[in-house]
This record gives C-alpha cells, sequence and structure tokens, in this order.
C-alpha cells in the first residue's frame, strides 16, 4: 500500500526545501525526496545551490578576496605582511565545513517541522502519484495531494570540450581543484565563469575567459557591463569576446583550446579548462509518458504565472521552470505554490527578483535595463552616482563602480536600478524593497541614509535622476 502524502516535493534544494518546510507549517503532511546521497549513502540535502553552488562558490570567493587583500591591498592601509601563501586544502576543507553545517541545518529544520525526508530518484506518475526509486534499486509509489516539482539544473555540457572531470571540469570540479592552476582557461564569461574565474586568478593563476557572445554580459545594463569589464581588465581577467570553441582535448597533460574569432582560428593551451557555459533543467527521466505534465523544446516545464503544471495539482519551481535561474526566485515560488494550495490567494511579483554576480566588485541589478526600455519605446531617467565619490568607499579602499538608478520619465516611478561595486548585492535590495512598494526616486531622494555609509552612493543616485544629486556635478538638462 502506498504512503500518502498532502505535498510531496522532490528536490531539496532552495526551492524545495523551502516549499517543504512551509507546506508542514501550514499543517499539511509533507514529504521531500533527494536522490543525492553522501558518501555514507546518507542523503545529502540542500541541492546543487549549498552542495556545489551558491554557498560552496562564496565560500571560495571570500576566502580568494581576503588573500588577494592581504598580498595586494594592506600596504595602503600601513599594514605591512610578509609574503602570504594560500593553502588550498585549507581553503576547501572551510568550504567542506560551511556547507556540512547548512545542509545538516535543513535537515534539523525537515526534523522540526516534521517534513519526511526519502532518499531515491523520482517519477511523476499519471494521478498524482511519484515512483522513487533508492541507490538499491528498491521502488516505492507515494501516493500525493498534490505535487511540487523542484528538480533544479544541470551544467551544460558542449561537444567540443568533453568533461573528463580531470583536465577539463564542469563548475562543479571547479570548486574542488586542490592546487592553483598556472594557466586556467574558462569557456563562458556569464556569472558562473566571472565567479570561478575569479577565484583562481586571485590565487595566482593566469586566466582566459573565452566567450562566444560579441557582447559582455548582455544581459545587464550595458553601461554597468562596460564598467564592470573595465574592472575586470585591470584585476587581470583576459576577457575574449567572440571566440567561439571548436575543439579541446588533452595532450601532454595540459588542454590545448581551439577556438575562431572574427581574425580566424587561435589555439592555445592550460593546465585546467573550466567548461562554464550555462545550465539546464534537470528534467529528464522525470516523468512518465501519461504523467500530462508538459516540457518545451529545452526541457523546462511548462507552468502559468502560479506555477502550475498542465497536470492537476502537480507544480513546478526554480530552475526547472522559465525565468532566472536564481535560488531566491525559486524558494519565492516554492513560498507561494504552498500558500495557493492552502487556499490563499499568493502572487509572485516577477519584476522585482534581484540577480547578483558575487565577483569583486560585486554586481547587482533588479528591474529594466536602459536598452530594454529603449527598445520598448519607454520614456526613462536615469541617475548615477560613483563611489569614488563616496567617503565611506574611498576610506574602504574600496571605491571602483558606480550606482544607476532608472525611473520613468513623467512618474518618476523606479524601474531599474543597477550596481557594481562594494557590496552591491545588499544595496540594490534597498531598491527591491522601494520597488515592490512602488516607490519613486524622489521617494529615496527624501529618505534619510546614515553617514557615512556605502549606501549613500543609492540616495546620491535618487538625488541624480532629478538633477538634484549634492556631491557630484548634476548633468545639465538639455
Amino acid at each position: 500500500m502506498a504512503d500518502k502524502y498532502d505535498v510531496v516535493v522532490i528536490g531539496s534544494g532552495p526551492a524545495g526545501y523551502v516549499a517543504a518546510i512551509k507546506a508542514a507549517q501550514l499543517g499539511m503532511n509533507t514529504a521531500c525526496i533527494e536522490q543525492w546521497t553522501d558518501a555514507k549513502g546518507d542523503v545529502q540535502l540542500g541541492g546543487t545551490c549549498l552542495n556545489v553552488g551558491c554557498i560552496p562558490s562564496k565560500a571560495l570567493l571570500d576566502s580568494s578576496q581576503k588573500f588577494a587583500e592581504t598580498r595586494d591591498s594592506l600596504a595602503v592601509h600601513g599594514i605591512a605582511v610578509n609574503k602570504p601563501e594560500i593553502d588550498v586544502g585549507a581553503m576547501l576543507a572551510r568550504k567542506t565545513k560551511i556547507v556540512t553545517q547548512l545542509t545538516g541545518g535543513i535537515a534539523g529544520l525537515f526534523k522540526h517541522n516534521g517534513v519526511t525526508s526519502i532518499a531515491g530518484k523520482a517519477r511523476v506518475l499519471l494521478g498524482t502519484k511519484v515512483e522513487v526509486t533508492d541507490a538499491s534499486g528498491n521502488v516505492q509509489v507515494l501516493e500525493a495531494k498534490n505535487i511540487i516539482i523542484a528538480a533544479g539544473s544541470l551544467p551544460v555540457n558542449i561537444p567540443p570540450a568533453p568533461i573528463d572531470n580531470k583536465h577539463i571540469i564542469d563548475s562543479t570540479g571547479a570548486l574542488a581543484l586542490t592546487e592553483v592552476p598556472r594557466r586556467l582557461g574558462v569557456i563562458g564569461a556569464g556569472v558562473i565563469g566571472l565567479e570561478l574565474g575569479s577565484v583562481w586568478r586571485r590565487l595566482g593563476s593566469e586566466v582566459v575567459m573565452l566567450e562566444a557572445l560579441d557582447e559582455f554580459l548582455p544581459m545587464m545594463d550595458l553601461q554597468i557591463a562596460r564598467e564592470a569589464g573595465k574592472i575586470f581588465k585591470k584585476q587581470g581577467l583576459d576577457i575574449r569576446l567572440g571566440a567561439r570553441v571548436t575543439k579541446a582535448e588533452v595532450k601532454n597533460n595540459n588542454v590545448v583550446v581551439t577556438w575562431s574569432s572574427a581574425d580566424g582560428e587561435h589555439s592555445e593551451t592550460f593546465d585546467k579548462l573550466i567548461v562554464a557555459v550555462g545550465r539546464k533543467p534537470n528534467s529528464e527521466g522525470l516523468f512518465t509518458s501519461d504523467s500530462g505534465v508538459t516540457l518545451d523544446e529545452r526541457g523546462f516545464i511548462y507552468v502559468n504565472d502560479h506555477c502550475e503544471t498542465e497536470a492537476p495539482h502537480v507544480y513546478a519551481v526554480g530552475d526547472i521552470v522559465r525565468g532566472p535561474m536564481l535560488a531566491h526566485k525559486g524558494s519565492e515560488e516554492g513560498i507561494m505554490v504552498v500558500e495557493r494550495i492552502a487556499g490563499e490567494q499568493a502572487e509572485m511579483n516577477y519584476d522585482c527578483i534581484p540577480a547578483i554576480i558575487y565577483t569583486h566588485p560585486e554586481i547587482a541589478a533588479v528591474g529594466r535595463t536602459e536598452q530594454e526600455l529603449t527598445a520598448d519605446g519607454v520614456a526613462y531617467k536615469t541617475g548615477v552616482f560613483p563611489f569614488a565619490a563616496s567617503g565611506r568607499a574611498l576610506a574602504a579602499n574600496d571605491s571602483e563602480g558606480m550606482v544607476k538608478l532608472i525611473a520613468h520619465a513623467e512618474t518618476d516611478r523606479i524601474l531599474g536600478c543597477h550596481i557594481v561595486g562594494p557590496s552591491a548585492a545588499d544595496l540594490v535590495q534597498q531598491v527591491v524593497i522601494a520597488m515592490e512598494f512602488g516607490s519613486s526616486a524622489e521617494d529615496l531622494a527624501l529618505t534619510v541614509f546614515g553617514h557615512p555609509t556605502l549606501s549613500e552612493a543609492l540616495h546620491e543616485a535618487a538625488l541624480a535622476v532629478n538633477g538634484q544629486a549634492i556631491h557630484i556635478a548634476n548633468r545639465k538638462k538639455r
């Protein structure tokens, strides 16, 4: 006889575990299925984000940034140190400890809230049933009143650069390198490539990034992307645009990479090659043909604005559905779905989802870009304030970048904010809140910001939108 649940969640990443905990908090009998297991065969909760994504990458980013600051930036503060050395093993051990602490924390939260954790690979059957196959091949079927699919995503592999997990590695392998490569190649200069490239560049690698697109960070505001590109170039990241990799082969314990660009074909040799060309939905083999769930041509599950699939009482959230692959987007979708299952009229505001690149300086954005507004014929105005004019940024010797605020030309309502600079991830969140409440640039301009703080740069950008900045010269209105 099949076990019965009010809610069965497939996947325990940020979208899945949050949905499971919320459902249990609302009194629903809830199970969460996860196929990852540790070396002991125990279920490993947290999904890509906690295990091989967001959290471990940030641990390495922070460790490598502290090393780079110690090596390159302390003298300006009057601090003299001997030549620092990096212990890669200790750095990786710290990363693992953080991951273990957080994944164990999810297990504790499941226990506290009464969520049943089930190890195995799930498959959705007709009639809101879920088949679970464990590592030993044992099969059980769960009956659910509602199913929430949060199976996440996988790294995209490309035929010219086959992953061997030794010389040619994906983003997971890049988080486990045991020594600093002398020369490191990275295919892809997007979010993942930039973060991983930054880690190993700070630790001493010569990093060459091969990006097939002709524009750098095209999803970001053009002005911010160009500013970021200049900063990364100063840091020593060799970013080559319009470089389409055609072959990568291992020779003499190195990787020889061939790529084509507008000026012909090129070849270069690296110690290691990271393939960071994006991620794809983890939907293969997740459904029977009669489950009623529909996929698009790229493998994403089709859902409506409330994350409902075409199968009754089956929902999908996070990386496996349309929209940006962001942990916080998936978490909020999970909460929305559970609340709607509980009878509430919950909604998701997709216009107020921040996007962040955790390089140094950080890049963060919310809302529309100038190029998007121009393409749509929307009249707008902008305010820009450089961190070079921020007293707090100068005091911290961290003054590269800028804050850019965009508002509607007539209503003054905030349409977007784009930042490259120190603490951009936290600063943009202030604008997310403002946009959620329909604030205008004037609303931010009239708000009192503490001094001296980095957030004053946001205040000045809001003032600059209407030509009222205090600490920079305002542009003359035409």
